[in-house]
This record gives C-alpha cells, structure tokens and sequence, in this order.
C-alpha cells in the first residue's frame, strides 16, 4: 500500500476525470502526518497554504474505542468568495464556501483498549466521497437540494399547497426518498423497531406538508416524482404500486388524527378565557391523539395565541418519571423475582394441568402479594404448569388459570431463572397463594405446534434447495404465522420457492412421525444434529426428529405426525440485512383460507378480462404491450408538437450581433415539463447555425442557466468557454462540454439577466 498512489489517484479522478480547477482545491492532513503533507506539496504540487494541518478530531479515523484506525487526508473544494465560509480549521469553518468531496483513512494502526496503537501487519486505504455532494459540486450549487436529484421532486411538492416555504420543500423531498426506499424494502408503518421508525417519517413530513397548507392525504402523490429519479433500479419500479398503498393507507390514518386532535384544539381555542392554552391540553393532544406538539404550536401562533409549554413539559416528565419506574421494576424483577421453588413444565403432553400458586405478583403495586384481587393484572408462578414460556422463536403460551370462583386470563408466558411466570388479569373472583388452580392452555398452541413443526421442516428444505451453507438466523412461531430467517446472499428465484414449498409439503404427506429424544449435548455435536451453537444449552438437550429428512436440537411443542400440519404454503420471501433473507409462511386453515383468497383473486381477474384463468397472463402482456405503444406513441407526439413550438419560440427570439453571429435568448418554465437538457436538444435541432441561451428561474432565488452551440458552429466555439466568460458577466457557476455547458446565476430577473446575455453577447 502507498500513500502516494492513493493520493495521485483521488486528485487524477477530480482534477482529470471530473475535470475540478486545481486552483479550487484545498487539502488537510493530520498534524502528525509529515508524509502525506510532503506528497501533496512536492509530488502533487499542492501550494503549502493549500494544505492545512488539523487534529485527531478532524483527521484521524477509528472504528471505535479499539480496533484499525489511521490518519486521514481530505481534499476540499472551494465555492468562492460569494458564499460565507472559511477554509477548514478555521473559526468560519461552518461556512458552505468550502466543501469536502474526498477522503483518504490510511489504516495503519491497531488501537488497544489501554490507548495504544500497534502497526498493523497488512494496511490498507479508506476512501470515498459523497455523490450528491461532488453532484452539487459539479452542477455548480452550494447544496445538494439545488441539484437534479432533488430538483424534480421539490417541483412536485410545490405543487401540494401554494407558498410552501422552501425548506418544507426540501423536507419533504427528502423524507420521501427514505419513505420510498423503506417500503420498497417490505417495511412497514408499526409501533416498534424499522416499522416505528418508517412511521415517524412519515408522520414528520405529514406535519410539515399539513402545516404548510397542505391537504392530506398528499405524500403519496410524490411516489412517482421519486421513482423516477430511480428509473435505473428495477426494484423501486417494481415496488411503485405498493409503495403509494402503504403510504396512503398510512396518510389517511394520521389525518383521522389530525382530524381528531383538530376537535379538541378547536374546543379548546373557544372555550380559553385567555391568550395562552394549558400545556395539559397539548399533552393530552399529543398522548392520547398523537398530535404532534409542534404542530399545536404552529397552529396556536397562526392565531396570535401561546402554549404554557412549562405545564406541557412537566405532564412530559411525569409519564416519562412512570415510564422509567416501569422500566426499573421490570428490571428489578428480572433479577431479584425469583422463587425458590422452579417450576416444573408438562406441556409436551398436557395442556390442561391442576397446580399449585407459589408466586403472586400485582402490576400496579410493583411488589409480591398474597392474593391478587379481580381487575389487577398480574403474575402468576405455579408448581408446575403446560404453559410453554416463549424461547426458541416460539411465543409464550396464552389460556386461563381458573378456581371455583376466579379466573385468571394468561396473556403470556415468560422464563426467568428456573421460574415460569405467567403474565396476565385477574378478570373476576381472585387468586391467593398457595390455591390449587387449573392451568388450561387454549386452542391456539395447536396452531403453534403446526407452525413450529412446519418451520424444521422448512430448515431441512432451504439446505436441500440451496445448500449447506444455509443456517439459522432467526426465527418467529406464533398461531397465525411462521417466520424463519436464514444466512443466504440471494433472494430466491420463484422456482427455488416452488421446490422448497414442494419439498415441505412432500414430508408433511408422508406423515413423518414427530419423535423426540433427550441426549447429552457432546453426543448431539458429534451426531451432527442441527442447532445454533452459538446458543446457552444444557449438558442434556431435546433432540427432535421427522422421519430421516429433518433432525434438530428444539425445547419447543410440536406435531405428532407432520401430517398433522395438513398444508404449507410460502406468503413472503425477503432481505432482512446483508446476507440474511427471511421467508414466511402459513399452514393448516391459515394457508388454505389464503389460497382460497388467491383463487377468488384469480377468479376476479379473469372476469374483468374476460378469458379462462389460463389465458390471463397472455391477456395482461397484451394489454401492457398495447399500453407501452400508446405511451410511446404520445410520447412521440408531445416531442414532435415540442419541437414544434420551441422552434417557433427559437426562431422568434433569435437575433445577430453586430459581427454576424446568430443567437437565441429564451426562458424555460419549470412548469413546461421539459428539463433544460431536452429543451436546448430541440432548440438546437431547429436553429443548428446559431448559439441558444436558455435560462429557468428556480425558487430557490436562482436561476439555472445553459449554452448550446449549434452544429454548424461547434467547430469554431466551446460551449464550456463561453459559459467561463459567462461567470464573469453574470457571476455564474457551472461548465460543460463544447457542445452543452449548465450551471446557476445567482439571479431570477428574467429582464436583467436578457439584458446583460445581449450585451456580452453583442460584445463578442
């Protein structure tokens, strides 16, 4: 590895390939760093005040507290005086005038958890850059949002309410790129993990848009503004029609809020006998609608009125004081709610057992009991008990623990220490110590026991399919459904899903029996028997065997015969992370009820085509074949009826400076639908001995600028250079080719920047 070569090729790549001005460069390395400093200066021939040297905060890169770490140089590109900013290390550093747009880590040391850092054996370099940002860079804007990735996107949400500030804009636009892709990667709006964090997005931009005058539902009408900036990746086209779903279905949920939290804040406003709304009202607004408080307090200063935020923050404290006692006893139970008596499970043949209470816990008392009364949640701890407490991917078990004259209704099942702890309410009579109960598990395991059992003989089938290499990652068991995760780097193609579901179903009608064994743990290794290693088990384990096609290490509850699964069928396959998929799946009634679903589906689709389900593929690629010609054929038109109006506005706005040169100043309307690329394209066709000028004011306070030199002229001029003496007219930014030059002025007078072009030009 050589500083050196890393260092040539980051300034080749700008200076020769993305042809940046050398003069606009500037570089800084780590203070300790006399190498690179030397390379840039001497072989590359960076001026000295070019190179700034910074410290450890800025120029040395780790991993973390231990593990590679290195110096680290950057090349920084400089906007020019006309944006504030000073260059790096300098107390105007925060400025926009000067940008990063590369990075060199060079990894040469290993940091020990005592500070030391040791040499690496094998080093290596770390380099990159931000595409959007050299974007900006090279379209000549100071912020990725004035570039064409964004640019068509924010037209769109202009669109969406009149006078929509620009930042709300710019919000926008971005949120909905994460929206898009988040969606496209099967997430989902929920209230946990990526689902939760999905629908926090969305709700932010649905706060923004709405606050701006927006009517909701209205993000999803941005979905194709986005997608097409994608128009490179099949999978975002693919997901097009899914993503407006989800989105809409999510919108028109949060605007019932809206709607909701919109009443109590209209009664609120009438009935204030002052200026000033309780800040218990906001919260209120905000725990029981999900009104978000800043909205409460747009909407209070649109109407001239304050919030008592002090009283709002305080009702915030107090739910996040209950929320964190909540927490603190949940943690405290964990480890010290233990009795000395473990309880003993008999659910792999019972599922109705008498027992004995060893252990009462009350909710709201955070604190054990001696009897817990009716309508006080709790947990409960028997002698023994056929509930299964939730592990290996199965959930806990859920039924009644009953007397007489109580009933306590279990909603969950968990294992602390050699404890079984049920968790649920006592809905009448009440529960003591030390009664004798009945503990009934409901109907629901045996759907568990199919969807367990199905999920073995799923693994079994992934290794048949794909190979060896597959290996657990994961795994969910409930009623309803079965979800499996499992090391693979591709999804499946559709005849590998139609083999593994095959393979299941198979095994399932040879009616394997379900038999298990207990062995010791070494003997189980050695036997090869599948499990996850990686995983606490006892010195004696359960090892659990359908016929010769799956053998596994499993506490969990299952079928006595894999026939007993009755049907299988595969509802979902995809990426979970890097190298992980993960398929879902139904059995027994749940897959038939979905087949069946597929079927009226079928059904539906082949009336409204009016041909046999057999001919119903064939009919809709003819119908997408007569579709793309249709919109190839109006999009043939508009261009044709485009040429022919720019043509007459070219030649209409066409002049001649005094030495002979024909040239055409004209503007292009964002909203005429054609970017300035395709506009100057059409011009140049209609005027090819002349030079066109077209220009767009933006909303951004700028206006976009480019030449165009016909073809009869591009022998004799550079686009590029004429876009150079441009800047110094007109103090644009930007260049190009000798055919086609782009950039930004600083400016939205359409009458002064005419004058100005006819000037210079009539100059030349």
């Amino acid at each position: 590895y050589e500083k050196k070569e890393a260092i040539r090729y980051a300034w080749e790549f700008l200076t020769q390939v993305l042809k940046l001005p050398k003069e606009k460069l500037w570089v800084t390395v780590f203070k300790e760093d006399l190498e690179s400093k030397q390379i840039w200066q001497n072989e590359i021939g960076v001026p000295e005040e070019k190179i700034i040297f910074c410290g450890e905060k800025d120029n040395f890169w780790s991993m973390g507290d231990t593990g590679p770490c290195g110096p680290c140089t950057e090349i920084f590109y400089d906007h020019g005086a006309s944006v504030a900013g000073g260059p790096p290390g300098s107390a105007e550093e925060d400025g926009d005038r000067y940008v990063e747009v590369w990075n060199l880590v060079f990894m040469e040391f290993e940091k020990k958890a005592n500070g030391d850092r040791i040499p690496l054996p094998n080093r290596c370099v770390d380099t990159g850059m931000g595409l959007e940002r050299i974007a900006a860079v090279m379209q000549g804007v100071t912020n990725n949002f004035d570039t064409d990735c964004f640019q068509n996107i924010i037209q769109q949400a202009q669109k969406l309410a009149p006078n929509m500030p620009l930042v709300t804009q710019r919000i926008l636009a971005d949120h909905m790129r994460a929206i898009c892709w988040l969606i496209s990667e099967q997430v989902r709006p929920s209230n946990e993990g990526r689902g939760y964090v999905l629908r926090r997005v969305i709700r932010r931009g649905l706060r923004y848009a709405y606050s701006a005058g927006a009517k909701l539902p209205c993000l999803y009408t941005l979905v194709d503004a986005v997608v097409s900036e994608y128009r490179h990746d099949q999978r975002l086209q693919e997901a097009r029609l899914s993503i407006v779903e989800v989105l809409r279905t999510e919108e028109e949920a949060f605007a019932q809020t809206i709607k909701h939290g919109m009443g109590l804040f209209e009664e609120t406003v009438a009935s204030l006998k002052g200026k000033t709304i309780p800040g218990d009202t906001v919260f209120k607004l905000y725990d029981t609608f999900g009104f978000p408080q800043d909205l409460v307090m747009d909407l209070a200063r649109e109407r001239g009125l304050d919030v008592d935020l002090e009283s709002y923050e305080q009702a915030m404290r107090v739910q996040k004081n209950r929320s964190r006692s909540n927490q603190k006893f949940q943690s405290q139970t964990q480890k010290q709610w233990q009795v000395d008596t473990p309880s003993s499970f008999v659910g792999y043949g019972e599922i109705k057992v008498k027992a004995q209470v060893i252990g009462l816990y009350q909710e709201s008392l955070a604190a054990e009991c001696k009897k817990l009364q009716s309508g006080s949640e709790g947990r409960v701890i028997l002698d023994l008990t056929p509930f299964y407490a939730e592990s290996g991917g199965q959930v806990g078990d859920k039924g009644y623990i009953t007397t007489d004259s109580a009933v306590f209704r279990v909603l969950d099942t968990q294992k602390q220490g050699d404890s079984i702890v049920h968790y649920g309410i006592c809905e009448s009579g009440s529960i003591a110590m030390g009664e004798r109960v009945l503990a009934e598990v409901d109907s629901q395991r045996e759907d568990t026991k199919k969807n367990h059992s199905a999920t073995h003989l799923l693994h079994s089938a992934l290794r048949s399919t794909l190979g060896d290499h597959v290996t657990q990652k994961g795994s969910l068991v409930t009623p309803e459904k079965l979800r499996f995760d499992f090391s693979h780097t591709k999804a499946l193609t559709g005849s590998e899903k139609e083999q593994i579901e095959k393979l299941v179903n198979e095994h399932i009608m040879q009616n394997h029996s379900v038999t298990t064994e207990v062995m010791d743990l070494e003997a189980a290794k050695k036997a090869n028997i599948m499990a996850l290693f990686t995983e606490k088990y006892e010195d004696k384990v359960r090892v659990l065997t359908m016929g010769a096609f799956s053998r596994e290490l499993c506490g969990g509850t299952h079928c006595k015969q894999t026939g007993d699964i009755g049907l299988f069928v595969i509802t979902q396959e995809s990426a979970v992370a890097q190298g992980v998929r993960r398929v879902e799946a139904l059995t027994g009634m749940a897959a038939y009820t979905y087949l069946q679903n597929k079927r009226k589906h079928m059904d539906k689709l082949a009336l409204l085509l009016g041909c046999p389900e057999s001919q119903i593929e064939e009919k809709v690629q003819q119908a997408q074949q007569k579709l793309k010609q249709l919109e190839k054929a109006l999009q043939a038109l508009e261009v044709e009826q485009a040429k022919i109006h720019l043509g007459k506005k070219v030649q209409q706005s066409m002049r001649t400076t005094p030495q002979g040169l024909n040239y055409a100043i004209m503007t292009c309307e964002s909203d005429e639908g054609l970017d300035l690329r395709t506009t100057m394209d059409i011009c140049l066709q209609a005027c090819q001995e002349a030079v066109v000028l077209l220009f767009q004011p933006q909303k951004s306070g700028r206006s976009a600028l480019s030449i165009g030199i016909g073809k009869e002229l591009q022998a004799k001029m550079s686009a590029n250079d004429l876009f150079k003496e441009a800047g110094q007219k007109l103090n644009a930014r930007g260049g190009g080719k000798p055919a086609y030059a782009q950039g930004q002025i600083p400016s939205v007078d359409r009458d002064d920047i005419i004058r100005k072009l006819v000037d210079w030009m009539d100059e030349k």
